[in-house]
């Protein structure tokens, strides 16, 4: 078995999680096991639905609260909370070769969850698991404690000029 490493893909440009989905896939495809955990995230997603014809293989978790506007209500963080005990599980049990906790840095950055619990989430993960975290604004601990970092630089969207997510292309 390989030796897991821990990615975080960070910054304001897009592509965080693309860049998630696209490992996954390389990595279902190479025979391993994903599991995917989206936190503040609750939209269906397209690229999801290729992930999941690999059966159970490929494990998706959603915190089904969505995107958090203002203050996180006391049921945000439960389920931010939830969502990370049962990840944090997945890691430990043996079952995944790589686990990704999508959009997790905007949970810490929100107050969901403490960067202390991801640091301890990284120095507790199996040598043999790949461990992935996405989102804005990762926090210095988290970055200090990974292997690779990446950061995505937004410097053109077309949101900017008012065009709305497309099926296909952003979920």
């Amino acid at each position: 078995m390989f030796k897991g490493q821990v990615q975080v893909y960070t910054g304001d440009g897009k592509g965080k999680t693309t860049a998630a989905v696209g490992l996954s896939a390389r990595a279902l495809g190479a025979g391993l096991r994903v599991y995917f955990a989206q936190f503040i995230k609750s939209r269906e997603s397209s690229e999801f639905a290729a992930l999941e014809t690999f059966g159970e293989r490929f494990r998706l978790r959603r915190s089904r609260r969505g995107f958090i506007r203002g203050v996180p209500s006391k049921k945000d963080i439960e389920a931010a909370r939830a969502g990370f005990i049962e990840t944090r599980d997945a890691m430990l049990s043996g079952s995944y070769d790589i686990v990704v906790l999508d959009e997790i840095n905007v949970a810490v950055s929100l107050g969901l969850i403490s960067s202390e619990n991801i640091v301890a989430l990284i120095k507790d993960r199996p040598d043999g698991v790949e461990l992935v975290l996405t989102g804005r604004n990762a926090h210095e601990a988290i970055i200090a404690a990974a292997d690779l970092v990446t950061q995505a630089t937004l410097i053109k969207h077309y949101y900017q000029k008012g065009l709305q997510a497309r099926e296909g292309i952003e979920y």
